[in-house]
This record gives C-alpha cells, structure tokens and sequence, in this order.
C-alpha cells in the first residue's frame, strides 16, 4: 500500500478569512490510526504501541514532539514515538476522561485541558520548558556530574592560590627577610578561622543552601588573595647589596676598623616594611580561612549525598584529582612570574637590571600570580549562586533519594545556641569510636607531611642543589603534583573495582605507605654537602677564627649580604668580606659588575672573584631526587581515597556532616596549623649564618646541607611511620567488627 503523501486528518479544521485559525494538531493515537501506511510500517507503529504500554506499566517517563500536519514516509518514527506520550497511566475521571498528573482533565481525543479551557496536545512545546519536565532523569544525572565539575573547577582555583603562594614562600622571605618558622607560620595562619568556623559549619550542615554559601567563600578567598598583594604596594622599592648604589659594600681600607652594626633610616625601613606585610598577610590568611570552610565539608557531602550508588567514590576521586591540579599549575605559574623582576611596575618591562634569576639577590614579582589566582576565583564561584538547594538523587533510585529526603525531614530544628550546649557531648561521643578516631589521627599523620612539603620543598630544593626559586617551582608543578593527581585517581579506581571493604582498607594503606616511606630512604643519601664559605664555615685556620686580618681593617657592614666565588673555590659574604677593592663592570651591560678585583683574602692579596655564590658540586642529582620524591608521593596517594571513603562509612548517616567538620577541624588543629611552623622550625634550626638588621636576625643566608636534609626528611619519615603504626591498630581493631559493604551505612558508631 503507497503511502499517502497528502495525508489530512480529521482533527485539523481549516477556516478561511481575516480570522482564520492555525491548524489544530491531533492526538498521537489518533494520528497513528487514521495515517495510511503499508503493512511494514503498521507492523512498527504496532511494536512502538506495545512497548510504550510496557513502558507505562513499569512507571518510564518519556516524551514525544506533537503531530503536525503535512507528514511524509520518513517522519513515520516520529508519529510511532509520539505514542509513547499518549499512552500515559494517567488515571481516570468519573465521567472516563484521563487526568494529568497535574490535575488538569483530558478530552476524549486525549487532549489536555487547561483551566483556561484551551486544548492542549501531550507534545506542547512549552511543555519540554516545564519545571517538572526540567528535572527529568536525564537532567538529574548531568546535574551532579554538573556539580562535580564545578566543585573541581572552584577547589582547582583554591589550590592554585595557596600552592602559588607556597611557591614564593623563599622569594617573600628574602624580600622581607623573614625567617622559615615565620613564613611557615604566615603561611597556616588561615587555619586558624577555619577552625574555629568549622564548628558552625558542622552545625548548619543541610540546613543552609550548600552551593550558595560555597560561592561566598570563593569570593572571600578572592578578596583574600587580593589583600596579599598589598605589601608590596605599600613598601619602597627593593634595595639589595650592590657595590653599584653601596660604596659599603666593598673594602674601603681604613685603620682599625672593624664590622659596622648600623640602625640608620634605611634599616629602620625595612623593619617596617616587615611588620607591615605581617599586619596584612595575617589579614588576608585570616580571611582565606573564613572563605576556605565550607568549600571541602559541604561540597563533598552534597556529592554524596545525591550521587547515585557506587558513583561517590569514583567522584570524590575525580574531584580530588582534578583539584590536585592546581597546586601543581600554582607551582608552574610561580615558575613564569618569578623570573619577573619584583619591581617590574615600578621600573617597566624590558628594563635592564644588575641581577638575574640566578643571582641570591634575585626577588620575583610574586604578586602577580595572586592577582591572577583571584580572578579565577571569582569565575569559579559565579555558577554555585544557580545550583539548588537540593537535587535528585542520581539515577533516579527511588529508594536512595526517599532515605535522603528523610534524611533531610528529619533533623530536628535545633537553635545554634542548643548546638553550642550540645557540641561537647556530641564531639566526645564521636570520638569514642575508635575507627574513627585512629583513621583520623592517621590522616593528620599524612596531612602533616603533606604540609612540610607543599610549604617547603621548593625552598628545600634551593638549598640543597643550589636551584633557582623559579627552576624549583617547575620540577615541583611538573613532575611532583602530577604524580600526586595520578595517585589518586588510581586509588580511587582501586576502590570501585576491587571493592575494597573495611577490612581490607587498613591493611591495603599499610602496604602502600610502607612502600612510599621505604622508597624515601635513599634520599637521606642523596645529598649535596655544604659549600664552603669564608668566616662562615670556613677558616684560614683555627688560630684565626677569633678575629680575621684580610678584611678586618675594610669596615664591612654586619647586614652585608652579596655573594662573590673567589678564584680559590671559597665563597664570601660580600666582595667587603673578601677584602676586594675594586671591581670592572661588563662591556654589554654598565649595570652589572664582571669581576672583583684585588681580594686580600684570596691567593694572598692577588686574587679575584665573580658575582653570585660559587656553584654546588652536585647538580645532577636534582632530577633523580624530584623523581624519587615523586615516586614516593604518587605510591602513598593511592589510600587518599579509600581512607575517605572509609571515613563516610563509619559514622551513621545523619552524623556524616558533623563528622567531616570534626575531621577537617582535627585535621587543621593538629596537622595543617602546626606542620608548617614545625618544619620551618627544624630548617631554621640548620642554619649556620643569619642576616642581622638593628641587632635582630633577619633571614638566614646559609645553611648547613646535612643537618637541614636529615632534619627535614627525617621530619616526614617520623610522621609517616606514626601514621602507618595507627592503621596498623585500626586494621587489629576492625577484625573485631561486623563486616559491611561501604555502601551502607551503619546505624550507630564503629
């Protein structure tokens, strides 16, 4: 049978005259019933009609476009599909009419009906707009991975900020002359508001809008980062010591004279411009901290609060890998704008200066890359203000979004000063388990070494294998953070294929922790030893360490601090220390000195030096110690994920927000808030020499290559090694509990 091509149904009515109405379109059922088609193509209209009954019957929402008139052989699919919308359980009226799920009655024909009495077909167009239409299962899985991307997005731009400014923490202290324990303490101050606010936020849990109060905090730490810049602003131009703009700095032979502690206006200025940039980074961190909350407890509690099941770990690990990458585009970022001399809006671009990258004079524009890191943040923040307070559980399981929704419902209206009274009771309670509690000094274990090396491994570099800030920056943004990243996305696919449970957790963390502390090993071997430096560690011999005779008559100033190599392999302070009286300045460039000539210290009084410190002896162990570090940060990275996704699991559900806000609290009270400090301390403690302004210690200029490497290194090994002695405990103490999948959750504490 052909086809009939100009197919009219009945239902369209055609007037004529200025007030002619549009054709009317017909419903699904009757369109399919009155279009002349073959016996093929009947067969399929037929097949569609049976499935879209069974499709009703088992409760599938779909939808169809509407009939139009003038349709063809090839729009036969079309018509077919629109069953399915017309074949709706809507359930009947009395006098027989279908009802719509909003109430409205449909017509015999199978029109719908508004209350405006106006006809309406089941493929309205307005209707695809409808809200009810909008939260469609199709819609309800793109909003979580939706959410997740954003989550990653915004964590990325955090993580940018703070790795970014980790990787200036040397610049800033030569700028400033701050001590490590200083910068180590600037650079944690902000967990002391998220602590303190962290309770609030375990109080307020599901009873704010998460997304919302997540899109303020990106915009306070953007604010934050915007106030970081302000030292720089407020301060003078950088002053170093140069023989070009200080006489001083070279020996001017004068009778019994000897090293000049002075305390003139320019030394008081740099006292102020210190406490000046204490005063607003204080601020800034602090602030940091308050916009810093909310951003991992609530966010990751929406995810698993709305994820579908056995998606939660795989997310969390995607949102923590793709965040990782921040820290590791701050380190490159700082990489590009440290070789950016600090002065650069001040004097211009392209302007010729005497230092270079390499020079231990050298200050980067560190502040750039926080104006940079701001904006971003600003643009991650705008979407959280359009997600809504709560969505659909993912693929639309009914019975894990009824739990939810209950979840929701039931929480007793308790005022914040009932909560306050309450909090006591309920953070002993919790940490009466004792899964709980030895997983989470574990992580504070972790997260210790975490924060030593973030905060201080570029510096670590730079001292030890005589590397740029900018070079130490790179290797750490290209080849350690990755390794990082990697690590937990592989340890979040560990868990969702093999399924870990909660036995096998502990015992699979020690595995991998015990291999990352056994490849760290040969690190402490791996060293370069300390240069040479004249009155520093260096003596022309015993006799004369007490007073030195070839440069105690040139009235060296004690702040002096401009690195020369003599040609005997020995460096000094300052041309001054080396006893050098004249220097010659390059050909290409007059702003840059070529040589120090005529050292009395050097080759009795005949030799020469050249600009900057004399170079280590061994460079090429920086690329083995990055990879090996890398190695051992990537192995360990692969409990992240698991050991969170046990954490989940092991308080009930109605307690799960409160117990990630006492995670994170615990996490910074004992680990991220003194872990800097504590490392800064320790590389402190391996300084043999410091910068002394107005009689008090200013930054340190060098130190001792062994003692800062086992210190340092030590430092992590212990943390790692109570670390893994606590899951070994954890591990003991889960055989005596009940088995379970991680995918329930249990009903009072473990």
């Amino acid at each position: 049978m052909r086809v009939n091509r100009t197919y009219k149904p009945e239902g369209y009515r055609y007037s004529t005259g200025p007030r002619a109405r549009p054709p009317q379109p017909i419903s699904a059922r009757a369109a399919c019933s009155q279009f002349t088609i073959s016996t093929k193509h009947a067969g399929a209209c037929g097949a569609v009609w049976a499935e879209s009954r069974a499709d009703s019957r088992a409760g599938v929402i779909k939808r169809a476009g509407h009939i139009s008139r003038g349709h063809t052989h090839a729009h036969t699919s079309t018509l077919c599909s629109a069953l399915r919308t017309a074949t709706r359980g809507h359930r009947r009226t009395p006098s027989g009419h279908r009802r719509t799920p909003s109430g409205h009655r449909r017509t015999p024909s199978g029109h719908q009906r508004t209350p405006s009495g106006h006809q309406r077909t089941p493929g309205d167009l307005m209707d695809i707009f409808s809200p009810k239409i909008m939260q469609q299962p199709r819609t309800r899985r793109g909003s979580i991975k939706l959410f997740v991307l954003c989550h990653g997005l915004l964590q990325f731009s955090q993580l940018l900020y703070s790795s970014y400014f980790k990787s200036t923490i040397t610049t800033i202290e030569r700028r400033y002359g701050l001590s490590s324990y200083s910068s180590g303490t600037i650079s944690s101050l902000h967990e002391i508001s998220n602590s303190v606010l962290i309770v609030f936020v375990s109080y307020f849990g599901n009873r704010v809008h998460r997304p919302r109060v997540i899109g303020v905090g990106g915009l306070l730490m953007a604010v934050s980062a915007m106030i970081l810049t302000l030292p720089h602003f407020v301060s003078q131009r950088y002053e170093y010591g140069s023989v070009l703009n200080n006489r001083q700095d070279i020996c001017n032979l004068q009778p019994n004279s000897s090293a000049v502690e002075s305390c003139g206006r320019e030394e008081t200025r740099r006292l102020t411009d210190t406490n000046n940039l204490w005063l607003l980074m204080a601020t800034a961190q602090l602030l940091f901290g308050v916009g810093s909350v909310p951003i991992q407890p609530f966010g990751i509690s929406y995810i698993d609060d709305f994820a579908g099941p056995g998606n939660s770990p795989i997310y969390i690990a995607i949102l923590f890998s793709v965040s990782v990458f921040g820290p590791a585009l701050g380190y490159m970022l700082g990489s590009v704008i440290l070789r950016i001399y600090v002065d650069v809006d001040k004097l211009g671009f392209g302007v010729e200066h005497e230092l270079i990258p390499g020079d231990p004079r050298w200050v980067g524009a560190w502040w750039i890359g926080l104006l940079i890191t701001a904006g971003c943040l600003v643009l991650t923040s705008i979407p959280y203000f359009f997600f809504p307070h709560r969505m659909p559980s993912e693929d639309n399981v009914i019975g894990r979004e009824n739990d939810i929704n209950g979840d929701f419902k039931k929480k007793p209206d308790v005022s914040l000063f009932d909560f306050l009274k309450m909090f006591p009771r309920m953070f002993i309670h919790l940490l009466l388990s004792p899964l709980f509690l030895m997983l989470v000094l574990a992580q504070c274990c972790f997260s210790s070494v975490i924060a030593g090396l973030s905060t201080f491994l570029n510096k670590f570099l730079e001292r030890q294998y005589s590397t740029s800030a900018s070079y130490g920056s790179l290797l750490v943004g290209a080849v350690n953070l990755p390794a990082v990243a990697v690590g937990m996305l592989i340890g979040g696919l560990i868990m969702k294929k093999a399924g870990l449970s909660l036995k096998t957790i502990p015992r699979f963390s020690v595995v991998m922790l015990t291999t990352s502390t056994l490849i760290c090993i040969p690190l402490f071997f791996m060293g370069c030893p300390t240069q040479n430096v004249y009155e520093v560690n260096h003596f022309q011999n015993e006799q004369s360490r007490p007073l030195s005779t070839c440069n105690s008559n040139c009235s060296c100033p004690a702040s002096a601090f401009n690195p020369v190599c003599g040609s005997d392999g020995i460096e000094y302070i300052s041309p001054c220390h080396a006893g050098c009286t004249n220097f010659t300045k390059e050909p290409s460039n007059s702003l840059r000195v070529q040589l120090y000539t005529d050292c009395r210290c050097i080759s009795g009084g005949q030799g020469h030096a050249r600009p900057a410190g004399c170079s280590n002896s061994c460079p090429h162990l920086l690329l083995p110690v990055i990879l090996v570090i890398s190695l051992a940060s990537l192995v360990a990275c692969f409990t992240h994920n698991p050991m969170y996704m046990m954490l989940l699991r092991c308080v009930p559900s109605e307690e799960k927000s409160f117990a990630i806000g006492i995670q994170f609290l615990l996490m910074r009270v004992l680990a991220w808030l003194p872990a800097p400090a504590l490392f800064g301390m320790a590389i402190d403690s391996s300084c043999i020499w410091w910068k002394r302004v107005c009689g008090k210690n200013f930054s340190c200029g060098y130190y001792d290559n062994n003692i800062l490497r086992n210190r340092y290194l030590g430092l992590q090994v212990g943390y790692k090694v109570m670390g893994i002695v606590l899951l070994m405990m954890l591990g003991w103490k889960v055989h005596r509990t009940q088995e379970y999948s991680l995918e329930k959750r249990p009903e009072g504490l473990l």
